[in-house]
């Protein structure tokens, strides 16, 4: 059962999602992604509830007015919409960005949040990472030139051409915020979060006491495999997991991804509960 919602945060009209009845997890979508994303990526299924919110300018949810944008806002949007749902506890969860959004909440919110999904995240710890820079590329062409100017000339790029070799399903994902029709809005969206980090440090993440997957794959140039291990590897007992990459075959890459999720949450939870198992 589907309950989408609404939540107003300063002038943004923001969309919630909830679904499902059980063990509550908030999952957030990439940059540039949604509803949509998540639910091809988080498990279907009896005994989870997930609940996700359309970041600003993400999906149905408007832009607003503050800037800039920032992860701390995003995540702070979050809380707002757990609060909305009645969830006193729940595990945080996310792909890329939402990843970020996940960490952020378990080290600002420890008494909140029950467990970590952290898959193919984009950040570690440091703001603006190099891993980043082709959505920063992209964000400046279009603000400076427009969307139809802008993809013309990233075309041409050497940007373009090592991810074409490399990573072809992110370049897929870049030329993806060309075609936007809000593309010189969300242009800003993309600039600020490029250039912006977690606001958590390896200090926060070592004192980190739950129950976190990490999940990463190559072929990846965005979300690079050895962040995802270093990740891992800086959360106790962090478990790690490598899948397909999406660049090579999309539909055995999100039946691997929602196995692990599901392995994880029986593993570590009641599926009724945030009791462990």
């Amino acid at each position: 059962m589907a309950r989408p919602a609404a939540l107003l945060r300063d002038d943004a009209a923001l969309q919630v999602s909830d679904h499902g009845d059980g063990l509550a997890v908030v999952f957030q979508h990439g940059l540039g992604g949604g509803e949509a994303q998540v639910a091809q990526a988080f498990p279907p299924g009896p005994g989870l509830r997930r609940i996700t919110l359309e970041c600003r300018g993400h999906g149905a949810s408007g832009l607003g007015t503050s800037r800039p944008f920032s992860l701390e806002m995003f995540a702070d949007d979050v809380v707002a919409a757990a609060d909305q749902a009645g969830l006193d506890r729940f595990v945080a969860g996310g792909i890329s960005m939402g990843a970020a959004i996940a960490l952020r909440l378990a080290c600002r919110h420890p008494d909140r949040v029950a467990g970590l999904l952290l898959v193919r995240p984009a950040w570690i710890f440091d703001s603006a990472p190099a891993n980043l820079r082709p959505i920063a590329e992209v964000a400046g062409l279009i603000l400076d030139l427009g969307p139809e100017k802008a993809r013309t000339i990233f075309t041409q790029s050497k940007t373009a051409a090592r991810l074409k070799r490399e990573a072809p399903d992110n370049l897929a994902s870049l030329f993806g915020y060309f075609d936007r029709p809000d593309a010189a809005p969300f242009a800003q969206v993309l600039a600020d979060i490029a250039a912006d980090g977690p606001g958590v440090s390896a200090n926060n993440a070592a004192a980190l006491g739950i129950p976190t997957l990490v999940i990463g794959n190559a072929m990846d140039a965005v979300h690079p495999l050895p962040a995802a291990r270093t990740l891992a590897a800086a959360i106790p007992g962090a478990t790690f997991a490598e899948i397909s990459p999406k660049a090579l075959d999309s539909v055995r890459h999100f039946a691997e991804l929602q196995a692990e999720i599901t392995t994880f949450l029986h593993a570590h939870f009641n599926f009724r509960s945030l009791v462990p198992s």
